[in-house]
């Protein structure tokens, strides 16, 4: 039974550590090698892709995505999808699309001549799946090796991590004090 119940706080810790890995922004410093548009057609995968478009028709089955083809220092390439995340989760409130894709457009450039930009996104890669991450913001660096530190993150997940304290050592505090003087009151009848 303790495997059982360590099995559940493992998955439930996974669970969490995947959602924020997922929806915290991260920087990539790559190289902008093409920008296009796509129609796409949701269907599994529906659920990793923004919702309907600020001003867009409601309820059709698919819509015009733009993306970034981008390469790496290490010569890997990545793929990234630029939708409005709108009012909608992750909290991001991005309506600038069409500059983002202007700016990415402007900053592709070749192998012999790079230029290397630090974009910033959420998301997933998943080939199989088609599953994008969704490029947030972008701005040019010097090179490959730019070191951008994620200050947002760092002070959101020391937040979350003393809010998690507080109320695990207020419930720890409260066991101790109220119900195990209780429990222990009422198992003492029994004998």
């Amino acid at each position: 039974m303790v495997y059982v119940k360590w099995g559940f706080i493992l998955l439930f810790w996974l669970l969490v550590a995947g959602f924020l890995h997922y929806t915290l922004p991260q920087t990539d410093i790559v190289r902008i090698t093409d920008t296009y548009e796509k129609r796409v057609d949701f269907g599994e995968n529906a659920l990793f892709w923004a919702n309907q478009g600020t001003g867009e028709a409601e309820g059709t089955p698919n819509r015009d995505v733009f993306f970034i083809q981008t390469v790496r220092a290490s010569g890997g390439v990545m793929v990234y999808r630029n939708e409005d995340t709108g009012w909608g989760w992750p909290p991001y409130f991005k309506f600038d699309t069409s500059n983002l894709q202007a700016e990415a457009t402007d900053l592709r450039s070749t192998e012999e001549n790079p230029k290397w930009v630090a974009l910033r996104h959420y998301g997933w890669r998943n080939e199989f799946m088609s599953i994008y991450p969704n490029a947030v913001s972008l701005w040019r660096v010097d090179g490959p090796d730019t070191r951008i530190i994620p200050w947002f993150n760092i002070i959101l997940l020391t937040v979350l991590f003393a809010i998690f304290w507080a109320i695990r050592v207020r419930w720890k505090r409260f066991r101790k004090n109220r119900m195990d003087p209780a429990i222990d009151d009422w198992t003492d009848g029994w004998g």
